[in-house]
């Protein structure tokens, strides 16, 4: 049964480096050159290489179960360690999360300029900023793990470290308000997605620098404030994010224009619900309400009520989201080929939807 669980994943390490080193290099516009392209390049062996360290954990996990008694991984009565297991595992967990903020965050950056009617502010710095987040998000896997024991240089070395990352997060923050100072600025629902996402972040990441702090995270640790501060930096920051870019590229990718005013209800409904969900939790963990238990102390019952009536109502707002997608994909306006004024980029150059040969010569890109 182990070998069955771990062949998927060696299947998958032979895979996904040919597909990376197949596709990357070559499916590009001949008129690009270096830049960012190879910086996308670049990242897409960062994702890799933080796969690979899961895949070797589930891999040895896979083998435990398989071989009894004969490869221990977290036993210590075999030679195993589940800390040095702990450490496999977060230094993939860690770097994934930045795999998915990323995205969003390019996501945001096109957005906020587009319905500012301004070039983005301090592109240079903010493609310098993602890189110093992927490479930053390798250092930092153990703080995570504050309460194994690890040594005090250790616990100072990732606090520290933690904390840098805020550095160019903070740079990302600047610029995007920056952008927006004195703009032209409209708020359709992709424009209001993005705004939420900079300031809900924002919080998430003001709650990730509290639990960097080794002596405070000891209180923290496992409590259901990790919770809230995970879900303000991944819901806000990726699905919002995602959610924004949807509503951005779905005129583009249907020829139709999706209904402004379910757009606006669904942004706000996402927005209100979200906040009613995961904002008491942060009581809730400082109070000492741990996570991953089934049930809690009646202390606990009127903020896990309210978490209650928030999670339902934003699941059944989704609903309404797939139902927007849906109707716009059916019909509805005929979208332009810009679709939006400020829009840049090269798909806002070819008809709403874009035919299937694009391009018949390879475009220049300046």
């Amino acid at each position: 049964m182990g070998l069955e669980m771990a062949k998927p994943h060696l299947d998958l390490l032979a895979v996904i480096p040919g597909a990376f080193e197949g596709g990357c290099p070559h499916q590009r516009s001949g008129d690009i050159s270096g830049g960012f392209v190879d910086i996308a390049w670049d990242l897409a062996h960062w994702c890799l290489g933080a796969a690979s360290l899961l895949e070797r954990a589930v891999l040895a996990i896979g083998l435990a179960r398989a071989i009894e008694n004969g490869f221990a991984v977290m036993d210590p009565a075999g030679g195993g360690d589940p800390v040095l297991y702990q450490h496999i595992f977060w230094f993939f967990g860690h770097p994934e999360v930045y795999i998915m903020i990323l995205p969003a965050f390019g996501i945001i950056s096109q957005i906020i300029p587009t319905f500012s009617r301004k070039k983005l502010f301090g592109y240079e710095s903010m493609v310098f900023a993602t890189a110093g987040i992927a490479f930053l998000s390798f250092i930092v896997w153990a703080h995570h793990m504050f309460t194994v024991g690890m040594p005090l240089a250790g616990e100072l070395y990732f606090m520290y470290a933690t904390m840098l990352i805020a550095v160019p997060t903070g740079v990302k923050v600047f610029n995007w308000v920056a952008t927006m100072w004195r703009g032209s600025m409209t708020f359709e629902t992709p424009m209001l997605y993005a705004v939420a996402v900079v300031f809900l972040f924002t919080i998430g990441g003001l709650s990730g620098l509290m639990l960097a702090i080794v002596p405070a995270d000891f209180q923290y640790h496992d409590t259901y404030f990790v919770v809230a501060h995970f879900h303000y930096v991944l819901f806000s920051g990726s699905v919002m994010a995602m959610m924004g870019g949807v509503f951005y590229w779905i005129p583009k990718w249907t020829g139709h224009m999706y209904n402004e005013k379910h757009g606006k209800i669904h942004f706000w409904l996402t927005a209100i619900f979200f906040n009613i969900t995961f904002f008491p939790q942060h009581f809730l963990g400082l109070a000492g309400m741990p996570r991953r238990i089934p049930d809690y102390n009646l202390q606990f019952a009127e903020f896990n009520f309210m978490s209650s009536v928030g999670a339902m109502g934003l699941g059944l707002t989704q609903i309404f989201f797939i139902y927007i997608i849906y109707s716009t994909i059916k019909g509805g306006k005929k979208a332009t080929t810009e679709v939006w004024e400020g829009s840049e980029g090269l798909e806002w150059t070819v008809p709403s939807p874009a035919p299937y040969h694009t391009f018949e010569t390879p475009p220049v890109v300046k």
